[in-house]
């Protein structure tokens, strides 16, 4: 598969790598429009904003619901065990499709309302195929992961449906780039066979690695055919961070180790061959973490001891190591600063060294 490498963010000095930041994609509050607002102002150009997911404003604004949504022929409605997947809408579905479509039209208001040059890429984030099946359940209530059918039925409807959300996001925001990041929280357990059946007594069967490099290489491409300029694959520690490539992404998204190099190395060797690292580098809260520039100190001792070179850094993004749904005003303020600190501080300490 031809994967396709986003362009490095724009810089004045040629000698400075282009670091940028961004976030995961939750926030905190219920107005949208003071979300994207905010997001546009603090990670505006070089940085990478957007849309945001509110789960404040209640269970159709939830990740899992958002991404059902999109879903092409399927729907998700609340049931007493969760959202059950099936092929008749429902008052729940109908929510949150018309939830995430006011999104999209409050993206391209913001974003047609601004003036002067800002060209940087803007993000949407979904859940993923595996953890998408793992959290909707099937009519009996037992999650859709346990049979094989609806994991590539639910696959393969996120694989349709994405292509439209895709084309809206770009309609929103025209002459940019659109990224996709893909989030798959409860994958380690889907791997592990760690999730527990609707009785508790039991775990679900492993889904073998095999079919989740299918669907995660399906939705991937789909992204691709609507345009998107790169697929982000957000991974939970204890999945192996080269599954990204195998599933034919464009870049990783992953908490920074906390250890030596050692255990950067399969981070610095997917780096070598052509993927982005989106780091979960930045604390939430950041009050009581190290300062921007302690923090990119630590990233470029490591980028040194693994041989990296300094314009190796063009290929980083910087983000927060959790959402930031539960933050208050000032700590929002504060980690998104401190992201785009950290970039700022990590591309001047490679270029002064």
């Amino acid at each position: 598969m031809t994967r396709h490498v986003p362009d490095r963010p724009r810089r004045a000095d040629p000698d400075v790598p282009g670091v940028v930041g961004t976030a995961l994609g939750t926030m905190p509050g219920t107005d949208v429009l003071e979300s994207v607002t905010l997001l546009r102002g603090e990670l505006g150009a070089p940085h990478i904003s957007f849309l945001p997911a509110l789960p404040a404003r209640g269970a159709a604004a939830q990740p899992l619901a958002r991404t059902a949504a999109v879903l092409d022929e399927l729907h998700a409605d609340q049931q007493p065990h969760g959202l059950r997947v099936s092929g008749v809408p429902g008052k729940d579905s109908r929510a949150a499709r018309a939830l995430l479509a006011g999104d999209v039209n409050v993206l391209a208001d913001v974003i047609g309302a601004e003036s002067g040059p800002d060209d940087a890429p803007v993000k949407t984030q979904l859940v993923g195929p595996l953890s998408l099946a793992a959290g909707l359940h099937l009519h009996a209530g037992e999650r859709a992961l346990k049979d094989h059918g609806a994991r590539r039925d639910i696959a393969d409807s996120l694989a349709s449906g994405i292509r439209e959300h895709v084309r809206a996001v770009r309609a929103a925001a025209p002459g940019r780039d659109v990224l996709v990041q893909l989030d798959e929280p409860e994958l380690a357990r889907v791997l592990a066979g760690a999730l527990p059946t609707m009785s508790g007594y039991r775990t679900l069967r492993a889904v073998p690695a095999a079919e989740v490099r299918r669907s995660l290489s399906t939705v991937a491409a789909a992204c691709r055919e609507a345009g998107a300029a790169g697929v982000v694959l957000s991974l939970p520690p204890g999945v192996d961070p080269r599954l990204a490539r195998e599933a034919g992404a464009d870049a990783v998204q992953v908490p920074a180790p906390a250890g030596s190099a050692h255990e950067w190395e399969p981070l610095a060797a997917l780096v070598e061959e052509g993927l982005q690292l989106w780091l979960g580098l930045v604390p939430v809260p950041a009050a009581a973490a190290a300062g921007s520039r302690a923090l990119a100190a630590g990233v470029w001792s490591v980028w040194r001891d693994l041989g990296l070179p300094g314009a190796a850094l063009d290929a980083v993004r910087i983000t927060p190591r959790e959402e930031l749904d539960a933050l208050g005003p000032a700590e929002l303020r504060e980690v998104l600063e401190r992201v785009t600190g950290t970039a700022a501080a990590l591309a001047r300490t490679a270029a002064e060294d």
